[in-house]
């Protein structure tokens, strides 16, 4: 006779007490166990390849009556079919497990480390501290199985509302490439970042702020007269900024192992370049003269800017666009923006070709004329466009138009 609700909620243990389960049958296979304690359990009893089989199906009342015939039909297709129950189930468990270690931010450090060689380790730093940051903490724990473009979306749009819209469509952009890993190996079945690429918000592109020429003068009186109270250190690096011209990175992380001051050159090693190659930045009477001044305030530091507060660290980028906009410039100028101010003036100014000042700015080559200028570096003739591009500056700060 067929279970009911009423007779499973009653069932009693063997009467007088037995080790053995009661077994109470539904019919199809399908029974419940009333064990002696009075513990009951559902089973499915089935043969297969000739053999009797017994499978485990869970525990009532929390699968109920109903539940377990609807469970007891799909495992009795799946006999039918040619399928063990008990082997399929083992598999189903086996990929859940697999399911559960391949997290996307298990699948993403795999991906890293096989990418992380072919990257200048800066580049690579920023690469996984970007998806530490913006990433992980919302979507790092889950089975990249199970990640849906909805999901996807949500995360990289808290990036967006930030107003990094570029940043979002990089972090995106590599999501997509950790997604496609996981599916090459066989741990994905696809990559939810192609849906959502158009849900972003649109946006143009800007260049970095920077002063207009004209603009310069006024600049320079104000770090000069220092209103802002910027310490001396902070007024020594944007000072040696806007004689060097090289990019935020590149200065906030200099050593001074990279200066030569009898030769009156900076070195900046290959691995701290953005298109990763060794350069060389001739140096100014000028800017040697800052960086006597921030040898003595550095001290015994390797860095040539430490970090006040924690000086095994240099200053972050936050420290020179902070300084500007207590000089008023918020939003008009940057730490980038004294390259652009730079090949402005020394070509409008001082008469110097293209090349000579792009070279100076490490920019990657472009154009097949640009190209075929790569291998010059024009250093000498640098030499001389730095010392007088510290003239003019110079000129500026005594009243010079």
């Amino acid at each position: 006779m067929k279970l009911n609700d009423t007779k499973c909620k009653n069932a009693k243990p063997l009467d007088p007490p037995s080790k053995s389960p009661r077994k109470l049958s539904d019919g199809m296979g399908l029974y419940l166990y009333v064990m002696p304690n009075g513990a009951k359990y559902w089973r499915f009893i089935y043969r297969f390849n000739g053999k009797q089989k017994l499978l485990a199906m869970g525990v009532y009342p929390e699968i109920t009556l109903k539940e377990a015939r609807e469970k007891c039909l799909k495992l009795r297709r799946m006999v039918i079919d040619g399928k063990d129950p008990a082997l399929e189930q083992k598999k189903q468990k086996a990929m859940a497990i697999i399911d559960n270690n391949n997290t996307f931010e298990a699948v993403a450090r795999d991906w890293y480390d096989y990418r992380k060689d072919q990257w200048r380790p800066k580049y690579a730093d920023d690469v996984i501290k970007r998806l530490e940051t913006d990433i992980f903490p919302h979507i790092g724990d889950i089975p990249i199985k199970e990640i849906e473009p909805p999901l996807l979306l949500q995360v990289v749009r808290k990036v967006e509302k930030r107003g990094a819209h570029e940043l979002a469509r990089r972090q995106l952009q590599k999501c997509g490439e950790i997604f496609r890993f996981a599916i090459a190996e066989g741990r994905a079945v696809r990559d939810p970042s192609a849906d959502i690429k158009e849900a972003l918000r649109p946006f143009k592109k800007t260049h970095f702020a920077s002063l207009e020429v004209n603009e310069l003068p006024a600049f320079i009186k104000a770090l000069e007269h220092n209103d802002a109270r910027l310490y001396q250190s902070t007024r020594n690096a944007l000072n040696l900024m806007m004689l060097t011209f090289v990019r935020t990175s590149e200065l906030i992380n200099a050593k001074w192992e990279e200066i030569d001051f009898e030769r009156k050159e900076w070195i900046i090693p290959a691995e701290r370049m953005k298109m990763g190659k060794k350069h060389v930045v001739p140096l100014s009477d000028q800017a040697i003269q800052v960086l006597e001044n921030q040898k003595v305030l550095a001290g015994h530091w390797p860095l040539v800017f430490p970090s006040s507060f924690k000086p095994k660290q240099s200053i972050s980028n936050n420290t020179i666009l902070g300084a500007i906009k207590r000089l008023g410039y918020q939003g008009r100028m940057t730490g980038h923006g004294f390259r652009a101010l730079a090949m402005g003036c020394i070509k409008q100014e001082l008469g110097y070709r293209h090349e000579v000042v792009d070279r100076q700015l490490a920019h990657q080559p472009r154009s097949k004329v640009d190209k075929a200028y790569d291998r010059a570096d024009f250093l000498d003739e640098r030499r001389v466009m730095m010392q007088e591009w510290a003239n003019y500056i110079d000129k500026i700060k005594e009243g010079g138009k």
